[in-house]
């Protein structure tokens, strides 16, 4: 069985995270481990309150889970201080990991920073460089290619100057009025585009969390990154088309959706 790791934060709801990159693992198919950077008391509507871990356990965790289970595949998530960011770096090229998936979440859909200036430098020197692929939104995409995205034709200059400048793979996510449900990958100096449908569910929390993880999930199996993002795109439609609706705020999305057998019936099924 293929691994992966994810390194991010937890959910205490359990729709976003690292709970989120977990199940995304399960569900396709890779055995998941995880390595926490912070724990969240959140829930549908907000987060109420946010630990860090210090850099020193983050490393005792990095280290067990590199010498017991290497990982096939890493998953980065929002890590929100320079000196977590740099003791992942530091982790990551010690180990010598590959298919290294970074989701920089650094900026809200509000366009409020979610992180400081420093982490955002730490972020651009330490870890994109070292990614397979960076999947950033349409305002983190802004934010380190340093230029206004409104359209296709800025979103693939964006795409271009975020891979050129850190020698990676570039997923720019659409969304935010810009293409709904469509995703520019740049790789090679290549764009193409991969076209989704817009699901009317209002329920969409962790959906960039759970695009990443099954993106590494995939990775780790063996797909190529354009295989892997097709994928991830296709099993992201099918947890918001399942149309799970928990909470009093935008919801999980159903990640099990697929997933059959004995083992998932209810007491009623068993009728």
């Amino acid at each position: 069985m293929k691994t992966a790791l994810t390194i991010a934060g937890s959910d205490s709801s359990g729709g976003a995270g690292i709970q989120a990159d977990l199940k995304t693992m399960l569900a396709n198919g890779v055995y998941g481990m995880s390595a926490i950077t912070a724990l969240t008391a959140q829930n549908t509507t907000g987060v109420t309150a946010i630990m860090e871990v210090t850099p020193e356990f983050l490393k005792e965790e990095l280290d067990n889970i590199f010498a017991d289970i290497y990982p096939d595949a890493v998953k980065i998530g929002m890590v929100s201080s320079a000196a977590l960011i740099q003791t992942i770096a530091n982790s990551l090229r010690e180990y010598h990991a590959a298919n290294i998936v970074v989701d920089p979440v650094m900026v809200a859909t509000s366009g409020a920073r979610l992180i400081s200036e420093d982490a955002i430098a730490a972020l651009t020197q330490e870890l994109l460089p070292l990614a397979s692929v960076v999947t950033p939104n349409i305002p983190e995409a802004e934010v380190l290619s340093g230029i206004t995205i409104t359209n296709d034709k800025e979103m693939t200059e964006a795409a271009r100057i975020i891979s050129e400048t850190y020698h990676c793979a570039v997923l720019c996510k659409g969304g935010h009025k810009i293409n709904d449900a469509s995703d520019l990958l740049y790789k090679d100096g290549q764009a193409q585009w991969f076209h989704g449908k817009r699901i009317p569910n209002p329920n969409t929390h962790g959906t960039g969390c759970t695009l990443s993880s099954a993106i590494a999930s995939n990775l780790a199996k063996g797909f190529s990154l354009t295989d892997s993002v097709r994928r991830a795109k296709d099993y992201i439609s099918g947890a918001l088309e399942a149309m799970l609706d928990l909470g009093k705020g935008s919801g999980p999305m159903n990640h099990g959706f697929h997933l059959t057998g004995e083992f998932i019936r209810s007491a009623e099924d068993c009728q």
